[in-house]
């Protein structure tokens, strides 16, 4: 019974073990996506205070106010944003497969990309838990080139 019990035990370490992996590489793809996302903000930040003196003082007043707006991102509005992706998600998976699909319900918009701070960036990220071992597996397959700058160099 000592022999059955230690292998018992054997094999949960060696489960914990790998739940431990999974975990530490999900971490690491969230913490290498938060970094990713910042980026993106950083620039996009530097793009809009480039192209923001061109406009008249009436749009840069409007423009200003929307980069505020946008901002101020809400955890409800994180759920709801992250629901819509999933849900897309789920029907480009269900389109993949070429099964029939039901009519998509009313008021259900493709999902965008709202300017987030890397922290809000983060708490949506996290917020998807286990589909994010998933999502990395999809973003490998299609995302890799995506990314460029404007001289066509790829950024990491």
């Amino acid at each position: 019974s000592l022999k059955l019990e230690c292998d018992k035990l054997a094999s949960e370490k060696s489960e914990m073990q790998r739940h431990y992996v999974m975990y530490y590489e999900m971490s690491y793809g969230l913490n290498i996506e938060m970094h990713k996302q910042a980026e993106i903000v950083k620039r996009l930040n530097g793009i809009c205070a480039q192209v923001l003196p061109y406009l008249s003082q009436e749009h840069q007043q409007q423009v200003l106010g929307a980069i505020e707006r946008a901002k101020q991102v809400t955890a409800p509005e994180l759920n709801s944003i992250i629901r819509q992706q999933l849900q897309a998600h789920q029907l480009s998976q269900l389109q993949a497969l070429a099964l029939p699909l039901p009519p998509l319900p009313v008021g259900l918009q493709p999902p965008s990309l709202p300017a987030v701070s890397a922290g809000s960036g983060l708490l949506s990220l996290s917020a998807l838990g286990s589909q994010a071992h998933l999502a990395k597996e999809d973003k490998n397959g299609h995302d890799g080139d995506a990314h460029q700058d404007d001289d066509g160099e790829k950024s990491d």
